[in-house]
C-alpha cells in the first residue's frame, strides 16, 4: 500500500466483514442506534418475557409433533387410501407426500415463530441476536431418538424377540 502499512488497509476482522475476508455483505453492518431504545415498563417487560416463554413452548410442542403424531397420522391416512383404493403404492405415496409437505410447512411456521421470539425477547429487554429454533430442534431430536430407541427395544419391535410372551 502507498503511504501506510499493508495491515492498515486490510479488513480481516470477521465481525467487521460479516465473516468474510473480502468485504461486508450488504445488509450485515452492525446496528448503530442514534440513542439507546427506550425500555418499556416493568409490567410490559414481564408480559414480553411471558410471551417469549409461551412462543418457545409452542415451538417445542410443534417440534415434538415431528417425532410421532405427524408420521403416525400420515401413516393412518395412507392406510385409509390403501384400503379404499386397493393400491398400496397410492397409500404410501399419499403418506409420503403428505408427511413431507406437513414437515416443510411446520418448519416454515417454526422459522417465523423463531423470528417473532427474537423480537419479543428484544422487547423484553434482552440483547437477543440468535434464535432458539436450533437448540429446541436438537433437544427434541435427542428426546425423540431416546424414546424411539426405548420403544424399539422394549415395547414394539425387538421387545417381542428379547422377551417372548409365550415363554418359548
Amino acid at each position: 500500500m502507498i503511504g501506510g502499512s499493508y495491515a492498515e488497509g486490510v479488513r480481516t476482522d470477521p465481525t467487521d466483514t460479516g465473516g468474510l475476508f473480502v468485504s461486508r455483505r450488504p445488509g450485515t453492518a452492525p446496528v448503530k442506534y442514534r440513542a439507546l431504545p427506550t425500555r418499556g415498563s416493568a409490567r410490559r417487560q414481564l408480559f414480553d418475557r411471558s410471551a417469549a416463554v409461551a412462543i418457545a413452548a409452542l415451538m417445542l410442542v410443534i417440534n415434538l409433533l415431528f417425532w410421532g403424531p405427524l408420521p403416525a397420522g400420515w401413516l393412518w391416512i395412507g392406510a385409509q387410501v390403501d384400503y379404499h383404493s386397493g393400491s398400496v403404492s397410492a397409500g404410501i405415496g399419499v403418506a409420503f407426500v403428505g408427511m413431507m409437505l406437513t414437515l416443510i410447512g411446520a418448519l416454515a411456521v417454526l422459522k417465523r415463530l423463531d423470528h417473532v421470539w427474537i423480537l419479543v425477547r428484544r422487547a423484553a429487554g434482552y440483547d437477543q441476536r440468535k434464535g432458539i429454533l436450533v437448540p429446541i430442534f436438537a433437544t427434541t431430536a435427542v428426546i425423540g431418538a431416546v424414546l424411539f430407541t426405548f420403544w424399539l427395544i422394549f415395547i414394539g419391535g425387538l421387545g417381542s424377540s428379547v422377551v417372548p410372551k409365550n415363554g418359548a
